[in-house]
């Protein structure tokens, strides 16, 4: 009787998951696909977590002569019908395999040192070179100077394309180089300020490997993000990139929509399958769509008892979209989050020449960088680069929900539990409630701005960014026609009996020689003009063209930096 295979987490070791029994969704046409690529060298940018550094360990084990006892692990997969493909090549080249995923530190002194432990790790792997009689002597010290850690920065830059010599001296064969998230420390680099000592590292280093390497077999290279004009790649002709725009390879990172139905029918969930579909669902890389988060689904698969929970975040580029993010001047930002949010899909240009000098003032490069990370998704080309986006899915919903409120909180003060408590008071028509509540998170959010410069769309930014937390239960829209004119916000309820809102925002000044009644005054004026608007206007078309029947028309007045939703004095 054949042992049920098991969930292996938290190791990307093609080895290690099948020699444990472990359950592996066969990705390996990859192997031939990629050895016959016409390019010499392959870039295949993909989110983090989508399967990259199992999939490189795979062509490791299948290529490399070193690991020769791994053949038999290949026994039942795709590539074992490839019989004259596996007589070929299985097996028969030295492989360099190398990952930068955990190079990150706060200054270039740190991830030096993270950057020469690796590479000590990697030689230390290729450490029967220092015997072989092929290997000249002042190969053999270049070789000892790395391992004994007494080697220069220099010899650590032209560290990859030495070994891919020494081996293929000693084996006689061309190497294939692999390097996984080349990105990590780039990103890592730009974040904390020492950005051109790490590129003129990653130059020499991938550059002297990657480009005109005669010792250079094959070469593939993963990461987040194309990075263009660095210097990198600009000057490698020989680079083929495979983006998660490209037709090629598209099924190959990330489960297509019948892994994961196999996958769950295996381990007994196929119930699960329609709210698995809601939760991890959602992704299209080229022509591929309904691809699935492997991370997600691997671990919802092991932990399917404790119900759905978001396991996926993007560590790699999560600090340069919070920053961005969280920026004071967010509002058409804000505004654009909220639209996906409520699930509707926005048109963006997607620059895969990705320049990080540019990221400071082009703030449109964001919708590229959350998109190649993972947390929106391509839906169609409308013309060259411009894509509609959206987000994918359930998980994705709740961090960029998680991103508004930590927003709000971390850098306005303002706590969860108020921000959700007062939506709630909101879309249960507990008005007296939701204005005291309202007047505290506006009273805190916009203490520190000059009031009487802001325009409405900041006041209506900030409403979208509290609505945040109900985007689950409602359609949430702002500025669109509806009935003779255009209102501010609108909640339409996926719910039908509960309530539908419509908001329109006014904003008034305070004088200095004004008196409260004569405040009061002007106040309660503008809330009613606010009212006769929205019946005037009948900006609650749109809800009853949804079948809501319970409307709340809420006007909102800010007199100053002080809200009012119900009449005053």
């Amino acid at each position: 009787m054949t042992k049920k295979k098991r969930i292996q987490k938290g190791r990307s070791d093609f080895k290690h998951i099948v020699a444990n029994n472990g359950y592996f969704v066969d990705k390996t046409l990859l192997v031939k696909e990629f050895y016959e690529s016409d390019d010499h060298v392959l870039l295949m940018p993909r989110p983090r977590r989508f399967g990259k550094t199992l999939n490189l360990s795979m062509i490791e084990h299948f290529f490399d002569v070193n690991k020769k006892e791994s053949r038999g692990l290949f026994a039942g997969f795709k590539i074992s019908r490839e019989k004259a493909f596996c007589g070929e090549h299985q097996n028969k080249y030295p492989v360099i395999n190398i990952s930068l995923k955990s190079i990150r530190a706060g200054d270039w002194e740190g991830c030096f040192g993270h950057l020469k432990r690796e590479i000590f790790n990697l030689y230390k792997q290729h450490d029967y070179l220092i015997e072989s009689n092929k290997i000249k002597d002042y190969d053999r010290r270049n070789f000892e100077k790395i391992i004994n850690e007494t080697a220069d920065e220099k010899d650590y830059e032209y560290s990859l394309i030495n070994l891919s010599e020494y081996l293929k001296t000693h084996f006689g064969q061309k190497a294939i180089i692999l390097v996984d998230e080349y990105d990590t420390p780039i990103i890592a680099g730009y974040t904390n300020k020492y950005y051109d000592e790490i590129i003129r590292f990653m130059q020499v280093f991938m550059g002297s490997a990657f480009k005109e390497n005669p010792y250079l077999g094959k070469g593939l290279i993963t990461g987040i993000m194309r990075i263009a004009r660095e210097s990198i790649f600009s000057e490698m002709n020989n680079v083929g990139v495979y983006t998660l725009t490209s037709l090629y390879f598209s099924d190959k990172f990330g489960f297509t929509e019948r892994e994961t139905k196999k996958a769950l029918e295996y381990f007994g969930l196929e119930n699960d399958f329609d709210k698995v579909k809601k939760w991890y669902d959602g992704y299209q890389f080229g022509d591929t769509d309904n691809i699935y988060n492997p991370w997600s689904i691997v671990n919802y698969i092991s932990r399917h008892k404790e119900g759905f929970k978001a396991y996926w975040i993007n560590t790699g580029t999560d600090p340069l979209i919070k920053k961005r993010i969280m920026e004071p001047d967010i509002d058409q930002t804000y505004d654009t989050l909220q639209k996906l949010i409520s699930g509707e899909t926005i048109e963006k240009i997607l620059d895969e020449n990705f320049v990080f000098a540019d990221f400071e003032t082009d703030k449109e490069l964001l919708w590229t960088l959350l998109t190649f990370s993972g947390y929106l998704t391509q839906i169609k080309n409308i013309e060259n680069d411009v894509y509609e986006l959206k987000i994918p899915n359930y998980e994705i919903t709740g961090v960029f929900k998680n991103i508004v409120i930590k927003w709000l909180n971390v850098n306005l003060k303002i706590k969860r539990e108020l921000v959700i408590s007062t939506a709630e008071h909101l879309v249960n028509n507990r008005i007296a409630e939701f204005e005291k509540g309202f007047k505290k998170i506006m009273g805190d959010t916009i203490s520190y701005f000059d009031t009487a410069g802001i325009p409405e769309n900041v006041y209506q930014s900030y409403v979208l960014g509290l609505l945040a937390v109900i985007g689950d239960d409602y359609i949430i829209r702002s500025n669109r026609e509806s009935g003779e004119g255009r209102y501010d916000i609108l909640l339409i309820p996926h719910d039908k009996t509960k309530y539908g809102v419509v908001i329109e925002i006014k904003q008034i000044k305070k004088e200095d020689k004004e008196t409260d009644e004569e405040l009061y005054k002007k106040i309660n004026s503008n809330i009613a003009d606010a009212l006769g608007q929205i019946e005037k206007k009948k900006y609650y078309k749109e809800l009853l063209a949804h079948n809501i029947k319970n409307i709340i028309k809420l006007p909102i007045v800010f007199a100053g930096k002080e809200p009012f939703v119900t009449e005053v004095g």
